[in-house]
């Protein structure tokens, strides 16, 4: 099912796993695609019916000039859970995935089960600095944003010791069409959802963090994982998408979460 044509647009979407097994869904960050998670696939497909897609802006799913919010790309992703007759899912989201996740926890409790929100923020000020960034890419196109983001996305000693992999990430935020990533950058740029996350009753959350993240900073997963009473927390020594710096520790936090 690569291409699912929706009301509200056309999805990538991809299947893995037995239909029979409890069904995970994965939501990607900002400027990747449903790629990012090429080194959970192998294990995660062995136990869960996964579906990832590509998010609203994103690889191949529909990429309409924004500003998107929030909320939008969480109807996206229910939307296509209720396509695929999903009633209930655990959720893995990274980053913009994550912050997705928490506006399910907050507003659509009843369908998820277990919730991971991995290298994300509930608030991203300031403004500017989003603001900034969208006229960049309309303006000079998203290999002008790339050297930047990717220094924030990975430590030094990784992209030393791993050019091929920091390579394809590049390759995915090149693909990336200005416009869709303008348009989830506004959707980032104006939520809060500090305020929400104390409200969430959800006992099985698992916050992810990065010790050397600085675009989301540990701080801003344990203002989540603080906010949501009994969520749990797990720390990697990595940057920004931990999953590709430290793919079998954050594969092994995520089945142990699951199990």
């Amino acid at each position: 099912m690569p291409i699912m044509k929706l009301d509200r647009g056309h999805f990538n979407v991809e299947l893995a796993g037995s239909e029979s097994a409890p069904p995970l869904m994965l939501s990607n960050s900002l400027g990747t695609n449903l790629g990012m998670w090429d080194d959970q696939m192998p294990e995660l497909a062995k136990r869960f019916h996964v579906v990832r897609y590509d998010s609203r802006g994103h690889g191949k799913s529909i990429a309409e000039p924004g500003p998107y919010s929030i909320a939008d790309l969480a109807a996206d992703a229910l939307a296509i859970l209720d396509r695929l007759g999903l009633e209930r899912v655990h959720w893995l989201g990274l980053s913009k995935g994550g912050m997705v996740g928490q506006w399910l926890l907050t507003h659509a409790p009843q369908r998820l089960r277990k919730t991971i929100l991995s290298n994300t923020a509930a608030c991203m000020p300031p403004a500017n600095n989003w603001n900034g960034r969208i006229r960049t890419v309309h303006a000079k196109g998203m290999q002008a944003i790339t050297p930047a983001v990717l220094e924030r996305w990975f430590t030094p000693e990784f992209r030393q010791r791993e050019p091929a992999k920091v390579a394809r990430i590049a390759a995915m935020l090149h693909a990336t069409p200005a416009e869709g990533y303008a348009g989830c950058c506004a959707a980032i740029r104006d939520m809060d959802q500090r305020e929400a996350l104390h409200a969430v009753t959800a006992k099985d959350v698992l916050v992810i963090t990065g010790a050397r993240d600085p675009s989301t900073p540990p701080a801003d997963g344990d203002l989540i994982r603080h906010s949501i009473k009994g969520a749990k927390g797990a720390s990697l020594d990595a940057a920004h998408l931990s999953n590709i710096e430290q793919p079998q520790a954050f594969t092994r936090a995520v089945l142990e979460f699951l199990a």
